[in-house]
């Protein structure tokens, strides 16, 4: 059975899509897919965010902030959110974890690879605790 994750924030352009991108991108697709929404979905993926995953080799240049509906939680294991505190989406009977990150948006490129690569450390250890890895073979 494959899992659902949705990692989620206010605009759905940043933070969520990185976490999603990289938990799709390193763990077993067969046990485990993310997806990223928000409650107030931006109009694209800041420009920042999609050079600092560019330079990851991750494209998020097709990612598109879609608004986190009832349907798109049903049948998910866990909801993460991103550190947006009262404006946090919840979505009851869903295990949730709050990751706190500092939003990407219109910083400069050093911060915003800061913050992908914290968001990439922390997917590392959700894919290893939750034992989402892609076999060794």
């Amino acid at each position: 059975m494959t899992h659902t994750v949705i990692f989620a924030c206010v605009h759905n352009a940043g933070r969520s899509q990185m976490a999603a991108a990289f938990v799709n991108a390193l763990a077993d697709p067969t046990k485990v897919r993310a997806l990223s929404a928000g409650t107030q979905p931006g109009a694209r993926v800041h420009p920042e965010v999609l050079s600092a995953m560019n330079e990851v080799g991750i494209d998020l240049s097709a990612a598109v902030p879609q608004l986190l509906t009832d349907e798109l939680a049903r049948g998910a294991c866990l909801l993460v959110t991103m550190g947006c505190g009262e404006a946090c989406p919840l979505v009851p009977g869903l295990a949730r974890d709050d990751w706190p990150l500092e939003d990407p948006k219109a910083k400069p490129v050093e911060r915003v690879r800061q913050i992908r690569d914290d968001v990439k450390g922390r997917v590392q250890a959700l894919i290893k605790e939750r034992g989402w890895a892609r076999d060794a073979g």
